[in-house]
């Protein structure tokens, strides 16, 4: 019998290290050795290569790969016919929404994209900045860059078109895990991708948060729950002794500093606060 085989494609480069950290806290130990470009995971079912993101979907959509990682904005550049599992909104950096931004000299005299009629702006994301220019009836001269973008002008061009993780937007950009469409038909190949989507959103959604849970006399109950957030109703469960009860809940990490001298003061004991790896929702 031939052996079930995914190939999953990782994006290769700055985004490398925030996706193996991703696919590890939703459950896929991911190795990567330094001359290879095939890391092992641990599922006999998953083949990983690593790909540039900007190549991504032009493998998956040609069936080199049956589903990858990328973003939306290099399948819209290289306009390619795939299947989108999920939307995962994750950066190098965390978990904000990276951008393309339109950037000039700050001591030059363009202020506005109108005023790049006849200039030359160098990018990677040649095809998405001519749709960009031609939205704003925009003329302009837009050469694929190699890197190091962000040095080009004045000398080599006019202007950029550049991923941030701040700054103003020319449009955004999030991770997506897309399917090769053949690929997507096959019923146990979707049942992976959509279990693989699901477990990295849950990985995600607990990106910034942690679990408190901490015991409480019956009669500061109403109090605490005034004070304490939650990602829905806190769980609420008897102890032995029926004058306590013992509450669980889920809340932003950022919250934590503030909230526990505030619960410890409302008559909260045995305050307990945990990692979450992922949230399920």
């Amino acid at each position: 019998m031939t052996q079930k085989i995914l190939k999953l494609g990782i994006p290769k480069g700055s985004l490398q290290e925030s996706t193996i950290r991703l696919f590890k806290k939703a459950g896929y130990n991911i190795s990567v050795s330094e001359r290879s470009y095939f890391p092992r995971i641990d599922d006999t079912e998953i083949e990983c290569m690593l790909i540039r993101a900007q190549e991504m979907s032009r493998y998956v959509e040609n069936g080199v790969l049956d589903a990858g990682l990328t973003g939306k904005d290099w399948i819209l550049e290289n306009s390619s016919d795939v299947v989108e599992v999920a939307d995962l909104v994750y950066a190098k950096q965390g978990l904000g929404r990276v951008k393309w931004v339109l950037a000039v000299p700050e001591s030059g005299n363009i202020k506005s994209v109108n005023q790049l009629n006849g200039k030359r702006i160098a990018t990677e994301a040649v095809n998405l900045t001519k749709k960009y220019l031609r939205k704003n009836n925009v003329e302009a001269i837009v050469e694929f860059s190699w890197g190091a973008t962000e040095v080009k002008p004045p000398k080599l061009a006019d202007a950029i078109v550049e991923i941030t993780e701040t700054g103003s937007s020319l449009r955004a950009n999030n991770l997506r895990i897309i399917a090769n469409k053949e690929s997507w038909m096959v019923q146990w190949k979707r049942k992976k991708f959509e279990t693989i989507a699901m477990l990295l959103q849950g990985a995600i959604n607990a990106e910034e948060k942690v679990g408190l849970m901490m015991n409480i006399r019956k009669k500061d109950l109403t109090n605490i729950l005034k004070i304490l957030p939650a990602l829905q109703k806190p769980t609420i469960s008897e102890l032995s002794d029926k004058e306590w009860v013992d509450v669980n809940t889920i809340i932003n990490e950022s919250l934590v500093r503030d909230l526990i001298p505030k619960l410890k003061d409302a008559g909260a004991e045995g305050i307990v606060e945990y990692p979450l790896n992922k949230i399920i929702l």
